[in-house]
């Protein structure tokens, strides 16, 4: 009867030296994968920002439109040129508009929803459009083209416009208010 109680205890130790010591091992092996899957998805991340800036130069070029590019790859050009100051953050502005998607769908406008408002700087609307509105004054008339990054990004909006979609903003600020 003494014997069995040793032996049961020497096993149950002996499984649990063993546990312990394949749970330590494993431990170093997971931070080089942490690191390597963020250093992978950060590639991916800069191969679709190509992608989609390679795809709306493309789009650009095939209309011959004259369009720049920020340094946070959002696409404008202002065909007509508004009057006064430049908006800036904290301005409430009020703008007719037509969202289209690279393909020319329509998503969204000012002559189906109504103007559209809000306070730069607030959020709220897309990062490329506030990027956009900071580059006009009150009366221009401008075109944006907003890459996933600065649009709805990698689920769209839910709605109209899809995931991972470029879209184009035709804007005209109707009123800027301090």
């Amino acid at each position: 009867m003494g014997y069995k109680p040793f032996v049961l205890k020497s096993i149950i130790l002996i499984f649990l030296i063993i546990f312990f010591s394949c749970n330590r091992e494993k431990e170093p092996d997971r931070k080089p994968r942490i690191k390597h899957s963020k250093k992978s998805l950060e590639e991916v991340n800069k191969m679709l920002v190509s992608k989609d800036a390679e795809q709306i130069k493309s789009y650009v070029d095939r209309r011959n439109w004259s369009m720049e590019q920020t340094e946070l790859g959002l696409w404008y050009m202002v065909y007509e040129e508004g009057a006064g100051s430049l908006i800036k953050k904290g301005n409430e502005i009020s703008f007719n508009y037509e969202v289209c998607l690279l393909n020319g769908t329509l998503c969204y406008s000012s002559d189906e929803l109504g103007v559209k408002s809000f306070v730069v700087g607030s959020g709220g609307v897309e990062s490329g459009l506030e990027e956009g509105v900071l580059l006009l004054k009150k009366g221009s008339k401008a075109r944006f083209i907003l890459p996933p990054h600065l649009a709805h990004g990698l689920i769209g909006d839910e709605n109209r416009i899809p995931a991972r979609a470029s879209i184009v903003y035709d804007i005209e600020i109707l009123n800027v208010e301090d």
